[in-house]
């Protein structure tokens, strides 16, 4: 049965299960990790943006249509849901925000203030131009990587763990995947001309990003639609972007 959500083809040569989802983190994961490295050294992120694409063609080129009704690619069932989904996602960010600005302030120990200084953006815009490079951000947060990473990680990812070794581990497992995930987005970090790994920041970075997953997995069980989860990290990364550019 857990073949018939391949697509014919894959199913020759696959079984949907936690191992083929292994398979999936490797391939994609591992390169990514490496991507984002490269582009936190060189400033060019233009590849970020073509393994988000393939992230979010995954599920269209493995899974039937069944299969991919199965992990989530459906309309919504509870619309209001995707609402409370959109302001937990807001809310979530914010606190993370909160944590590191507590912590560390403005230093490069704050992951917001880090992922921030990967934008590039200059410290002397006026408020219109500052507002037009905000736009442009928000926008393509709220577009790229919640499709992308939600296709994969609550999706196919996830749906391939829970088929053979249940829901709660699958959770933990696809969670974890997305929480080391974005340690090359912060924790191992390019400063002052070297890599560093920040110890303590980084584990507090990792398991926020843990919850946050775990989030993203309770709105999609909320809507019964992976619409859910996106929308949840939209709301995610509108929150990131604004605190980065209005509030650090």
């Amino acid at each position: 049965m857990a073949n018939t959500k391949l697509r014919f083809l894959w199913s020759r040569l696959f079984k949907f299960n936690w191992v083929f989802g292994l398979i999936l983190l490797v391939a994609i994961c591992v390169p990514r990790f490496w991507m984002v490295l490269n582009a936190n050294l060189t400033g060019n992120y233009g590849s970020i943006g073509i393994i988000m694409a393939i992230s979010a063609l995954v599920p269209f080129i493995f899974l039937s249509k069944e299969g991919r009704k199965q992990i989530g690619v459906t309309k919504p069932k509870n619309y209001t849901w995707i609402l409370y989904s959109f302001l937990a996602g807001i809310a979530i960010s914010a606190i993370i925000f909160a944590l590191g600005y507590i912590l560390y302030t403005n230093t490069l120990n704050n992951w917001f203030v880090y992922i921030g200084r990967s934008y590039n953006i200059a410290t002397d815009l006026n408020a219109q131009d500052k507002l037009i490079y905000f736009i442009v951000f928000a926008v393509t947060g709220m577009c790229f990587s919640p499709i992308g990473e939600e296709l994969f990680f609550r999706g196919i990812v996830h749906s391939s763990f829970s088929v053979s070794l249940g829901e709660k581990q699958a959770t933990i497992i696809d969670s974890l995947a997305f929480a080391l995930t974005h340690l090359a987005h912060f924790g191992i970090v390019f400063i002052y001309d070297r890599w560093k790994f920040l110890f303590i920041p980084s584990i507090l970075w990792v398991l926020a990003m843990f919850i946050t997953s775990l989030i993203f997995i309770q709105c999609k069980k909320k809507t019964g639609s992976i619409i859910g989860a996106i929308a949840s990290h939209a709301g995610f990364n509108l929150a990131m972007i604004y605190l980065i550019f209005y509030q650090l």
